[in-house]
């Protein structure tokens, strides 16, 4: 598995792969596909979200829970569908919060967020798999550890990032962010219809507020406009 990483990720994080736990977690992954389920996304795009944004380029880290277990969704980011899949109703609610946050944006035809993490937008799941059509059947296998030690070794070893944390779950993680590296954390309530409910998420700006950040420890901003 370590071999699957892009080598700058690869040089912070392949102590993690010797583990016991990633040993239990490779496992329960045969188990899985032993007994014929269907794991989501495909294997080639289970570290899409380090593979597509290296260490050395993130900026910003938007953290997910787990994958989208539809057909044909997910591919390794967060909140991401791939082309030609219809966006789901978090990410309907992220477009529209955008369309008010950021000046000219336009709602996309497509759900794929592949050009945020292009810019250094890193769109990681905590748990990197899952069983189709059975949510949440691969938290608290080991992934969770592996993605831990990934925010953690960010928030250590980079300074000035933007950790966007959407909903309790993913507020949880923020004693892994060091509080000495002039991170910004942004946090609100989830994105997701019934959390968006209970007010929170819309009209807090999160896009803008990471350009703010971004342009002030002289780094570029992030285009939103898919």
């Amino acid at each position: 598995m370590a071999g699957e990483l892009e080598p700058s990720w690869k040089k912070h994080l392949s102590a993690e792969f010797e583990k016991p736990y990633m040993q239990e977690l490779k496992a329960f992954l045969k188990q899985e596909k032993d007994a014929g389920h269907t794991i989501c996304p495909r294997n080639a795009d289970i570290f899409n979200a380090f593979n597509i944004t290296p260490f050395d380029d993130v900026k910003v880290v938007i953290l997910g829970q787990d994958p989208y277990h539809g057909p044909n969704q997910a591919h390794g980011l967060s909140f991401s569908v791939q082309r030609g899949i219809p966006a789901p109703p978090s990410l309907k609610n992220i477009y529209k919060e955008l369309s008010t946050d950021i000046p000219g944006f336009i709602i996309p035809q497509t759900g794929d967020l592949t050009k945020w993490a292009q810019q250094g937008v890193l769109l990681l799941n905590a748990t990197l798999t899952v069983r189709a059509a059975t949510a949440g059947s691969h938290q608290k296998k080991g992934w969770e550890k592996f993605t831990d030690a990934a925010i953690k070794i960010l928030s250590d070893e980079k300074q000035g990032l933007v950790f966007i944390l959407w909903g309790a779950y993913a507020q949880s993680k923020a004693p892994l962010i060091n509080p000495n590296n002039n991170h910004l954390i942004i946090k609100s309530t989830h994105p997701s219809p019934l959390a968006v409910s209970h007010g929170g998420f819309f009209g807090s700006k999160p896009f803008s507020k990471t350009n703010e950040f971004l342009e002030n420890e002289g780094k570029k901003g992030i285009d939103w406009q898919i």
